[in-house]
């Protein structure tokens, strides 16, 4: 009975956060429930109670890395009220426009740009659902192809630095932000080359799902196309080399970064004449509704995560790994199938915060020879695969968060089969994705090493 109470936990979360009750709640609630549980067996001591809100306090409240968390979430939505994204999809549109499948691709480098500068998913999704879906259907594009690309296009923000899974993640792995920003990179554009590599294929097979546009569609003159372009682009440009420049130049924390990216944020919305008090107390309304909705389920992951080793969970953990035989690849293989499969049912930050602090000690342990050129490296690879394996969380049905803000401000004749339909293509993308990055780590290690 006191063996299995570390296995009993998991089977009691999953059991709770099915009824709907808020997940803070539903971790700090089943992490002191098993801590009396442990303390009636005695192997949990009354004392350790005290510790929790140390830990907590220590661990959660006092850490400056996570105070960049509100301020890209700020950035973020500061950025979908400035019209920066609105004025790049138009310019998008007009350089693509004599390519296969050219809305789509617009849509899709959107995506990548806009990944680059806020790293919020609901953000991204929605806006671009509002500004790309309308003109798509009236450009007859096939319903599932452009639901599709919209929300995996939207989806690279939770991959593409500054993301703010990967600040969690590296909190939670004791590594340093730069290091996993600087990693996710090239599988990012990679993620992102793969749709646009899909979309130009399947434009030029069946042009009728995806008509190109007009010829005449955007500005006459090349001089206004410059003017165009050079106004549109520049100011998310500046931005991500403002906030990732100075990142991986080591000019600034992740914190600090988060500050600029902040400011600038607020000065494209003033240059843009969309910063009114309104539009500025909104982002500050959201901004704080968020952050304090993420710092809850910290909170409460932590009491359980504290709980949880205490009744040494991850020696078990570790125990059946080592009893499994499967070997180092067998291990990762099945983690990365389980961390697929919990796709379906919770969300990215929750799988984070439960999974990864129980399977990065294990991870630590196994050995891939010569596969991995650093045994220091092996972390920050096994971080960027779940990054990418949890980007899919947000697609897989039934509780793909990406899919249902879609669906949410999407025009009435979308069906959510449609949404379902099309999102299938761009998830066994992210799975070759992933694969590729497995069999050749390089993809993520490579400018890393450069830093080491």
């Amino acid at each position: 009975m006191i063996e299995a109470l570390p296995l009993l936990m998991f089977a009691a979360l999953a059991l709770f956060i099915f009824t709907g009750f808020p997940v803070a709640f539903v971790l700090a609630g089943v992490g002191l429930l098993f801590g009396f549980i442990g303390w009636t067996l005695d192997v949990f001591t009354f004392a350790r109670f005290t510790l929790i809100p140390l830990r907590i306090y220590g661990g959660t409240m006092e850490n400056l890395v996570l105070v960049a968390i509100p301020m890209f979430i700020f950035m973020g939505t500061m950025l979908e009220k400035s019209g920066v994204a609105e004025d790049l999809l138009n310019t998008l549109q007009v350089l693509t426009r004599r390519l296969p499948g050219g809305l789509a691709l617009s849509v899709t480098l959107m995506g990548t740009i806009l990944a680059a500068t806020t790293g919020i998913i609901g953000a991204s999704v929605v806006l671009m659902t509002l500004m790309a879906l309308p003109v798509m259907m009236q450009r007859n594009y096939h319903v599932p192809l452009a639901a599709g690309t919209i929300a995996a296009s939207g989806t690279l923000g939770i991959l593409i630095p500054p993301s703010i899974m990967l600040v969690i993640m590296a909190d939670l792995l004791s590594i340093p932000v730069g290091t996993l920003f600087i990693g996710a990179v090239l599988p990012g554009l990679m993620l992102a080359s793969f749709y646009m590599v899909y979309i130009l294929g399947i434009a030029a097979v069946r042009p009728d799902i995806a008509p190109p546009l007009p010829a005449d569609v955007g500005p006459e003159s090349p001089a206004e196309l410059a003017i165009m372009v050079l106004r549109t682009f520049l100011p998310p440009i500046a931005l991500i080399v403002l906030v990732l420049g100075s990142i991986f130049g080591g000019l600034a924390t992740p914190t600090e970064a988060a500050g600029v990216g902040a400011l600038g944020a607020t000065l494209l919305a003033w240059f843009n004449g969309r910063l009114t008090f309104r539009t500025f107390r909104d982002v500050v309304e959201r901004s704080a509704l968020t952050g304090a909705m993420l710092f809850g389920i910290f909170v409460g992951a932590t009491c359980f995560s504290f709980v949880f080793k205490m009744l040494q969970g991850d020696t078990v953990i570790v125990q059946i790994v080592q009893g499994s035989g499967v070997g180092a690849w067998g291990v990762l293989i099945a983690l990365m199938a389980v961390v697929f499969i919990l796709g379906f049912f919770f969300d990215w930050f929750e799988i984070t915060l439960i999974v990864l602090p129980v399977f990065a000690p294990i991870i630590q342990l196994l050995d891939f020879g010569e596969h991995i050129p650093l045994s220091t490296l092996v972390v920050p690879w096994f971080a960027i695969l779940m990054a990418v394996n949890l980007q899919t969380s947000f697609l897989t049905p039934p509780f793909g968060f990406a899919l249902f803000y879609m669906k949410g401000v999407a025009p009435a004749g979308v069906r959510i089969q449609q949404i379902y339909q099309g999102i299938i293509p761009f998830v066994i993308l992210q799975v070759i994705g992933l694969g590729l990055i497995m069999a050749f780590p390089e993809i993520a290690l490579y400018l890393p090493q450069l830093l080491l």
